[in-house]
C-alpha cells in the first residue's frame, strides 16, 4: 500500500481537503471521543463506508454498513442508482444510517457497534424519488424524516419533504408532504441535515447545484415551519467550488465544524472541513465572512478535540497478502463468491474470468465483477502485475480506469495466442459500447505482464497516460507507452476509479483466471 494524500501538516494546522477521495455527500457524528463518517456509495459494494477519526483531520476507513444491495437488479451494475446521501445518527445506544434509493425508497440500517456487523436494511418508506433522508428525534417524543426529491424519478426537485416515523426509526407513521419550496431562492435544494439548538430547528442544506452551489441554513421554532433562510458558505474568492452538503459536528470543548464536499470532476466529491461560529443564532462557516456568508479555507488550525492523533492516510493499492479483500476495494455490483480467491495462491488475488452480464458480447460497464478503488491523490502512477498463464480462449485479465467513459489494458486469449489489448468505451445508439485494439501478440511462454496508468499534471490539466512492460523493470524508460487518446472523467455522481478485472468476451466460461500479484499506487508531485 502507498500513503498518498496528507491533510495533517503536523504543525497544529490542517490542509483542505481532509480527504482527497470520493466520499460523496459526507455525514459525520461524534460519539464520545470518536468521530464517525459515512458517505454515498451508489451501486458500488460493499456500501455505506464507515470512517473514524479522533481529531476530524486524520480518517481511517474501518467498515461498511451494507455488504450488498439486496433489491432486485443489483447483481448487475446499476450505475447512478443505489445508495444516495446518507445520514448517520446515534440514538438510544444504536448507530443509525438512513439513506435514499431513488427507485425504491428510504431505508434504515442500524447496529450497536459501528465497526461490527450491521442489521439488515429496513424499508422505512417506499416510493420513487425519495432521497437524501435525515432522521430527527425530538425532545417531545416525536420522530421525523426530512428528505429531498429526485426530479429524474418524481418529476420535480428544489423541495424538501417531511414525514413522521416511529420512535424506533423503522417505519413511517404518517404521510409525506412538502416542508419547504426552494424554487424562487434556493434552486436544487437537497441533502438536508437536521439539528436543534437554542429552541430553533435548523436544516443545513446545499442549493444551487453540485459544481457551483452554496450552503443554506433554514431555521424555525417549529419543525413544520415556516422557515427563515440564510446562505452561510459559498465559493467567494476562494478556489473551492460548490462548498456544500455535509455535517455539523462538535468537539468535546464545544467548538463546531462543518464537513462538506467539493466536486473535483474526475476525482469525485472530495471532503473539506470549515470552522463554524455563531452570530444571532445563525452559523457562520469558513473564513472572510460577509453578511454572515463565509468562504472555504485552505489551511486552518486543527480542531481541539482533546486528542493528539498521529497522521494517518487513506491507503491505495494492495499486495494481496491478507485473507480478505482490503476495505479500499468495491465491486461494480453485488459480487459472488466465485468471482475471486485470495487462498488459491498465497500473495495473489485470483480473479476468475466470468460473464455475470449474461450477454453474448459483454462489456465491462455491464459486469459486476470489476473490482475498483477510489483515486486518493491528484497525480499518481498505478502499476499492476498480472500472471496471465491460466487464461483460456476468449478470456482476458487487466486493469481499467473506470469513469464516465473507461479505458483498459488487458491480455486476451484469441485463437490460442495471448494478445495485449487496449479497450475503450464509447456511446452508441443503444448506450455504452466498447471497442478493442490489438497492441501486440505476447511472446510464447510470457507469463506475466506489467500494466501502468498515470495521471500527470501538464499544461492542459490532468493528463492520462498508459504503459505496459514485459519485465519487472521499474524504470519508466523501459516501459512502452500506449497512445490511448483517452481523458478520464467522472460518471453521474461518482469520480473515476482504478479497477482490476478478469472476464470473457464471449458467452462461454472456460474456467480461466488472472492472478494479480499487486497494485502499486504512488503519488506524483504536483
Amino acid at each position: 500500500m502507498s500513503l498518498l494524500w496528507k491533510s495533517d501538516q503536523e504543525d497544529g494546522t490542517y490542509k483542505n481537503p481532509i480527504l482527497f477521495a470520493d466520499y460523496s455527500d459526507p455525514d459525520v457524528i461524534r460519539v464520545g471521543d470518536t468521530y464517525y463518517m459515512t458517505a454515498s456509495s451508489f451501486n458500488y459494494v460493499p456500501g455505506l463506508p464507515i470512517l473514524t477519526s479522533k481529531d476530524l483531520v486524520n480518517w481511517e476507513l474501518k467498515n461498511y454498513a451494507i455488504e450488498k444491495i439486496d433489491e432486485p437488479g443489483y447483481d448487475l451494475p446499476q450505475h447512478a442508482k443505489g445508495v444516495w446521501a446518507p445520514a448517520i445518527r446515534y440514538h438510544e445506544g444504536y448507530f443509525y444510517i438512513y439513506y435514499g434509493m431513488p427507485d425504491e425508497g428510504i431505508y434504515m440500517v442500524r447496529t450497536k457497534d459501528a465497526l461490527g456487523t450491521w442489521e439488515k436494511p429496513v424499508l422505512v418508506l417506499a416510493g420513487k424519488g425519495l432521497i437524501d433522508s435525515c432522521p430527527f428525534w425530538d425532545e417531545d417524543g416525536n420522530a421525523y424524516i426530512i428528505h429531498g426529491y429526485a426530479k429524474s424519478r418524481i418529476g420535480f426537485k428544489s423541495h424538501l419533504g417531511i414525514f413522521p416515523m416511529s420512535w424506533d426509526g423503522t417505519k413511517a407513521t404518517g404521510e409525506d408532504h412538502i416542508l419547504y419550496c426552494g424554487l424562487k431562492t434556493q434552486p436544487t435544494i437537497e441533502g438536508p441535515k437536521v439539528y436543534k439548538q437554542n429552541g430553533y430547528y435548523y436544516i443545513f442544506a446545499p442549493a444551487g447545484g453540485v459544481k457551483t452551489g452554496w450552503q443554506v441554513i433554514l431555521r424555525s421554532k417549529n419543525i413544520y415551519g415556516p422557515y427563515e433562510e440564510k446562505n452561510v458558505l459559498h465559493q467567494g474568492n476562494s478556489i473551492i467550488n460548490g462548498p456544500h452538503q455535509g455535517a455539523l459536528v462538535d468537539t468535546v470543548n464545544g467548538d463546531e465544524w462543518f464537513i462538506h464536499f467539493q466536486d473535483r470532476g474526475l476525482y469525485g466529491r472530495i471532503v473539506h472541513m470549515q470552522p463554524v461560529t455563531w452570530e444571532n443564532d445563525w452559523p457562520v462557516m469558513g473564513i472572510n465572512a460577509v453578511d454572515g456568508c463565509g468562504e472555504p479555507c485552505i489551511i486552518h488550525k486543527k480542531p481541539n478535540t482533546g486528542i493528539t492523533e498521529k497522521p494517518c492516510y487513506l491507503a491505495a493499492g494492495d499486495d494481496f497478502s491478507s485473507e480478505k479483500i482490503g476495505l479500499q476495494w468495491q465491486w461494480l455490483g453485488n459480487p459472488k463468491d466465485d468471482f475471486y480467491s485470495l487462498k488459491e495462491r498465497k500473495g495473489f488475488l485470483r480473479l476468475y474470468c466470468k460473464n455475470p452480464s449474461g450477454k453474448v458480447e459483454p462489456i465491462l460497464w455491464e459486469c459486476s465483477n470489476v473490482l475498483t478503488e477510489k483515486l486518493v491523490c491528484p497525480y499518481f502512477e498505478a502499476s499492476a502485475c498480472v500472471d496471465i498463464s491460466a487464461l483460456s480462449e476468449q478470456e482476458q485479465a487487466g486493469m481499467v480506469m473506470m469513469g464516465g467513459h473507461y479505458a483498459y489494458l488487458a491480455v486476451r486469449m484469441i485463437r490460442g495466442q495471448k494478445r495485449l489489448i487496449l479497450g475503450k468505451s464509447y456511446d452508441g445508439e443503444d448506450g455504452m459500447r466498447e471497442k478493442a485494439e490489438q497492441l501486440l501478440v505476447l511472446p510464447e511462454g510470457q507469463e506475466k505482464v506489467y500494466l501502468i496508468f498515470a495521471v500527470r499534471e501538464e499544461d492542459n490539466g490532468s493528463v492520462f497516460h498508459c504503459y505496459y512492460s514485459l519485465t519487472d523493470d521499474t524504470d519508466p524508460a523501459s516501459w512502452t507507452e500506449v497512445r490511448a487518446e483517452f481523458t478520464p472523467s467522472d460518471h453521474t455522481w461518482v469520480g473515476a476509479k482504478i479497477g482490476l478485472f478478469a472476464n470473457i468476451v464471449g458467452d462461454k466460461e472456460a474456467g480461466g483466471y488472472g492472478d494479480f500479484e499487486y497494485l502499486h499506487v504512488e503519488a506524483l508531485e504536483d
